[in-house]
């Protein structure tokens, strides 16, 4: 994979988090409005770029930690052959909700050919409304485009721009929650709580099911998204989803430290260059694609997470 793509697709991911803010949070758990479909949410190609931790408009004080994610993907082809992924990153947040995370990418594109492998480093600061991608074997800063005046102003211009356009996104996602419920193509169970590596987590199941005939399947498809939430850490501690037609994805988070992280982690080195980043800023129409960066390749190129 072009490591320049790489990095400006985590880039635009991030900038559309820290941009993309709401009033209020849908429940821990729940499938995010930006992420429902007809088949289902798209969450673990979100959670393998690394952004568990945001939530937009809200900054998370007061609840520092320091963990490692993994996130593996196990997929059974039609011949028996078994594709299996993982994906590491260690996270960091501090006491004012700034956060760090450090993934490790292998196995991705000619790193699969190479054995070697390329670390992410991305900081995000919703208090000062910066954030930024580390590139370490230049020692070059890329500062991501953010609202100004932080998540809270994003927070705010969010909440008008939804009374503009004449209603609650929170309330229509609940609306239609609710209406897929009584319909029969979404269950909800409340799995209760879980000590999941010495933290307490509340877990919720959602399952959606595709009918019969509805994308040309001969049966119903079953996909469900299990998530376990820590109200303490107001983090996810572990998702499970699994859809037959893509195998079963597991994100942990292991190793948790409830300890405050060193401040220089959520800093840019003073040793590297700031440079503003292309990603262009923007926000996508409801079921369309992202706002792609000028040097994007080509609209059929293969996304990160199926490489």
């Amino acid at each position: 994979m072009n490591r320049k793509w790489l990095y400006l697709v985590m880039g635009g991911a991030l900038v559309l988090g820290v941009s993309a803010v709401s009033a209020q949070e849908p429940e821990p758990g729940a499938p995010r409005p930006e992420m429902a479909g007809p088949g289902g949410p798209i969450g673990p190609d979100i959670e393998m770029l690394g952004f568990g931790e945001v939530h937009p408009g809200k900054v998370v004080a007061g609840a520092p930690y320091s963990a490692v994610t993994i996130r593996e993907t196990k997929q059974t082809l039609a011949d028996g052959n078994v594709i299996d992924r993982k994906v590491q990153s260690n996270v960091f947040r501090d006491s004012q909700g700034r956060t760090r995370r450090e993934t490790t990418f292998n196995g991705i594109g000619p790193l699969a050919a190479s054995g070697k492998t390329r670390t992410a480093i991305m900081i995000h600061d919703p208090v000062a409304g910066t954030a930024y991608v580390l590139h370490a074997e230049n020692k070059t800063a890329e500062q991501l485009p953010t609202r100004r005046g932080g998540a809270r102003a994003g927070a705010r211009a969010g909440a008008r721009a939804g009374a503009n356009k004449g209603g609650n996104l929170q309330e229509k996602f609940e609306a239609r929650i609710q209406q897929e419920i009584a319909n029969g193509t979404l269950k909800k169970e409340d799995l209760g709580t879980q000590t999941i590596n010495g933290v307490s987590a509340q877990g919720t199941r959602f399952t959606r099911i595709i009918p019969a005939g509805q994308i040309g399947n001969a049966n119903a498809i079953s996909i469900v998204n299990e998530r376990w939430y820590s109200p303490d850490l107001q983090v996810v501690v572990k998702t499970i989803h699994n859809d037959p037609r893509m195998g079963e994805t597991t994100t942990t988070l292991t190793n948790i430290q409830r300890t405050e992280p060193a401040a220089s982690l959520f800093t840019v080195p003073s040793d590297y260059t700031v440079k503003q980043s292309n990603v262009r800023r923007g926000m996508r129409r409801p079921g369309g694609p992202p706002p792609a960066p000028s040097d994007a390749p080509p609209p059929d190129a293969p996304p990160p997470s199926d490489q």
